[in-house]
């Protein structure tokens, strides 16, 4: 799809904002937002709704629950799943695109996995008892000047740490490194792909190239969160947007699959979980 904004320049401005004015949400903006997100698909076919909450029906903004780490916000977006293969890593590619298409508008987010009341959200959004809520961010105008707190969270977070090329992406097998000339075309979008958010910034994807093909593994360093949710599946979908929305918009023609070669030796701990291809 034709994504309304400019995805690597996006990919690039975007970070995690936990500090914002307070001011609300212009209804332009948030009818924006809503029309984007309606018209979000994501590769992997599971479907993710998108609840949006505004200051006025969100009890009060921050006060609904993120335990003091989001500051200021008037808007917050939950997003949904039902329990299927391959949703969480849905749930992160469609969200990660409309957080950034919020990004293009001057809008801060900021995903959160643990530090927001659960009970609290499904309460407000009037949670399907089948469906599943991993994460929310929070929507709003950033403050020029982060918190105290804000500054802290991101040192905890390593926020502005990233590995290096030669931990993420590989070439024909797991012991060869992936250089930046060996991936040609496709270096862009694996540089934006390793600016991909996650949690804790564990930066958990590793990316097997063998031909014209991507394989994406989970190195799993994180146990099982509320709801028995792999996090780090939500991570993969992330890193899968930056780098399918940056082909799209090079126009490098693809499409993400599940390949039964995908599976290589891989290391310990480090799982195939989908692939993308390209289409000659």
């Amino acid at each position: 799809m034709n994504h309304p904004f400019p995805v690597q320049q996006s990919i690039h401005q975007r970070h995690s904002v936990r500090s914002y004015t307070g001011q609300p949400l212009s209804p332009a903006e948030l009818n924006q937002l809503k029309s984007y997100s309606q018209s979000l698909v994501n590769p992997f076919g599971v479907p993710v709704r998108f609840h949006f909450l505004e200051h006025q029906t969100a009890a009060e903004g921050e006060k609904l629950g993120t335990y003091g780490v989001i500051k200021g916000a008037s808007a917050f977006v939950a997003a949904t799943i039902p329990p299927k293969p391959l949703a969480l890593e849905a749930l992160g590619y469609s969200l990660e695109a409309l957080l950034l298409y919020a990004t293009s508008l001057g809008l801060g987010s900021c995903w959160l996995g643990g530090t927001f009341d659960r009970s609290g959200f499904a309460d407000a959004i009037h949670l399907v008892e089948a469906e599943l809520l991993p994460v929310i961010s929070p929507l709003g105008h950033p403050r020029d000047k982060r918190s105290p707190g804000d500054k802290i969270a991101r040192w905890l977070a390593r926020s502005d740490q990233r590995l290096p090329w030669d931990r993420l992406f590989f070439d024909q097998t797991f012991s060869q490194p992936l250089t930046e000339a060996r991936a040609g075309r496709y270096a862009t979008a694996l540089a934006l792909l390793r600016l991909a958010p996650s949690a804790a910034n564990r930066q958990p994807w590793r990316v097997l190239k063998l031909g014209q093909t991507f394989h994406f593994y989970e190195q799993q360093s994180m146990k099982e969160g509320r709801q028995g949710v792999d996090i780090q599946k939500v991570d993969l979908g992330i890193a899968a947007c930056h780098f399918g929305l940056c082909l799209e918009e090079q126009q490098i023609a693809g499409s993400f699959i599940c390949a039964t070669d995908g599976q290589a030796e891989a290391p310990p701990h480090t799982y195939y979980r989908f692939s993308w291809q390209a289409r000659e």
